[in-house]
């Protein structure tokens, strides 16, 4: 999950190297967070215009998350 997250966004951002994924044990509910780091300058690409490209990539982290019976969280940092 974390390599198709880091994919995703060196994909998207200026600086591929900057790009870091962080992932948090699963709450209560059994949520993965994934925390996606990009430089500061990469941060508007990632969000996008009113936040598309933000959603469109939760929207594909949990499909994945959902074929390996997961429920993820996605969060932009």
């Amino acid at each position: 999950m974390e390599e198709l997250l880091i994919g995703i966004a060196r994909g998207l951002v200026n600086e591929p190297d900057a790009v870091t994924v962080t992932a948090d044990e699963p709450d209560e509910e059994g949520v993965f967070v994934y925390h996606l780091h990009v430089a500061e300058n990469d941060i508007g690409r990632v969000i996008g215009k009113q936040g598309h490209i933000a959603k469109a990539i939760r929207v594909l982290m949990r499909s994945a998350g959902i074929r390996e019976n997961k429920k993820v969280q996605v969060e932009i940092d």
